[in-house]
């Protein structure tokens, strides 16, 4: 009994997208496109490769830590800003993907977490996200 549901949650996560060999999702880093950032969006991205890419990946493609934020589950309109805002804060509890809970995120201010959004949202935007 306990073998066909391990299978099923397998082909779940799986369908979801490729998957590294720790089971995490990824995105191929040779079909991320990126834009032309604004002087606010380059401050985010060098807040972001700072404080979140060692989860999250370069590009914000993903790791096998974390989730990529090229992904729609992180369209605006399911995590909107206040969402990446309290989960970079407070941390977030685990609801999408098998990594476990993410913790708060020591040193950053308000205006990083601000610019870090702006660049996660013209990544996504880029690469047809929203």
């Amino acid at each position: 009994m306990i073998r066909p549901l391990i299978i099923a949650v397998f082909c779940v996560l799986l369908a979801d997208g490729p998957a590294t060999a720790a089971g995490g999702p990824t995105i191929d880093p040779s079909k991320i496109v990126t834009p032309k950032f604004s002087a606010k969006q380059r401050l985010g991205k060098l807040a972001y490769d700072a404080k979140c890419a060692v989860c999250h990946g370069k590009d914000t493609a993903g790791t096998n830590t974390g989730p990529p934020f090229l992904h729609k589950v992180y369209h605006p309109g399911h995590h909107g800003d206040a969402s990446f805002f309290r989960a970079t804060v407070q941390g977030a509890r685990a609801h999408h993907w098998p990594f476990g809970d993410m913790p708060k995120v020591e040193g950053v201010s308000k205006p990083m977490i601000i610019n870090i959004i702006k660049y996660v949202r013209a990544m996504q935007k880029a690469n047809g996200i929203f």
